[in-house]
Formats: structure tokens, sequence, C-alpha cells
């Protein structure tokens, strides 16, 4: 199912309201691990997907083919962007959304959903392979996709203070040099019960993004679902 209706235009008048509705999802367990592992209580916006790249001063490597603005891809293509993580980091990064699927408000148990937005969403596991094609190092910032809903708007990526099973998100390494590799899974939340319909690409509001889209697995069954799924033993009627 690639989508090949998605239009980002009006998103440059959305911008600034979104930014500011980065979510940050903290474990309310106090197990060892999630110590200082307290939600945020202001969200911030990471500078990686603020960065004017129209201005970029990074060298992209010979060989290497930059994907044009606007291309619309499926899940499993790679694209080639130029990435600025400040003004003084930048570099060229090969970004793949491999797949996709639904989760569950089951899946956050044991985790802080303290408004609205969190609680009544549907929500989106998105893998993601990233490999640094270019010359700098970009250690350390969160991957620059967000996600897109049936309504146009732009999806942060959720920030966990603690680990994820489900999805384990985790931002770029420290040292993200030349060469290196990552794969990570991001989760999108959906207000309103909306649905995710493609993930981008869109380091300022002047760039015409670079999108995926594709099918979307369905949300895996719980334990008490695969139990009532099973199909019973047949019983032998007397003889």
């Amino acid at each position: 199912m690639h989508n090949e209706g998605v239009s980002l235009a009006p998103l440059a008048r959305r911008t600034v309201a979104l930014l500011a509705s980065l979510l940050v999802l903290g474990s309310c367990s106090s197990g060892a691990d999630d110590a200082g592992s307290a939600p945020s209580p202001q969200p911030s916006v990471d500078s990686s997907f603020t960065s004017p790249s129209p201005t970029s001063t990074v060298s992209v490597p010979a060989g290497v083919q930059l994907t044009d603005p606007g291309t619309q891809l499926k899940f499993g293509d790679p694209a080639a962007v130029v990435f600025d993580a400040t003004k003084k980091q930048g570099t060229t990064l090969e970004l793949t959304v491999k797949e996709a699927a639904e989760g569950s408000l089951k899946d956050f148990k044991g985790f802080i959903l303290d408004d609205p937005y969190k609680k009544k969403a549907h929500y989106y596991y998105v893998d993601v392979a990233v490999k640094n094609v270019g010359k700098g190092n970009v250690g350390g910032v969160a991957v620059p996709l967000w996600g897109v809903d049936a309504n146009n708007v732009l999806l942060p990526a959720v920030n966990f203070t603690t680990r994820f099973p489900k999805c384990p998100s985790r931002q770029l390494p420290k040292k993200f040099t030349a060469g290196d590799s990552f794969s990570t899974c991001l989760v999108y939340l959906a207000p309103s019960r909306g649905t995710l319909t493609a993930v981008s690409y869109r380091p300022d509001q002047a760039f015409n993004p670079i999108t995926w889209s594709g099918d979307i697995a369905p949300a895996s069954p719980t334990a008490s679902q695969n139990a009532s799924q099973k199909p019973k033993k047949p019983t032998n009627s007397p003889s």
C-alpha cells in the first residue's frame, strides 16, 4: 500500500505547535534500572529536527547520490540525505524505514500516560536503519524521522526515559562516524485514535519531505487472545 497521496505542503503552518508536543514517557516502576527516569515536566525539541539542511556546508562524498526532496518511497527503500546534527556537526546519512506495526495501550503498562494525547491515541512501532555514508560524526542525537498521520500532522517519536522492550528506542550512539551503522525502533503516537500514513524526513520547514509508506502490520494479539484463538482438541463421540 504505497500511499501516493501524502501531501506535506501545509505542515509548515503546524510546526511551531507540533514542536511543543514532543512526548516523553517514563516508567512508574521503582526498579534499579529506572533510577532517575521520571518524565520531564516540559518536553523539549531535539536540535536534529530543526537543522537547516538547505544551508548546510556538509560535503557529500563522491559516489553518494542524494535522494531528491519530495521523493515517496516504500518501506525497505533507502534514502541518502544531508543531516546537520548541530551547526558544527553534519554528515550524509542513509536512512531506511524498514517496516511498521500497530501497538496497543496494553504495551505501555507500567508507564506514565499522564495526558489525553498519550491515552487516547493509536500506537505504532517503526523499525529503521541508519548508516553514516558521509565523513562527519553525528553521535548522540535522535534519529531524524517524523511520523505523519491521516490529517497530515507531524508526529514526533516518543522519547523514553527508561527501557521499552516492545520497541527499544534509542538515539544514535555517542560516536557515529563514517561507515557506522545503527538500527532502532521508533514509537509514534497518533492522537485521537489517528492513523499513521507515512514516515518523513524533514529537517526544516522549507525542505520538501522524503516519505516512506507501506503496509502496517496489525497489533500482536495478547496472551489471552492467543489462548482463546487456539483450536480446541476434538472430542470423540460415544460409539
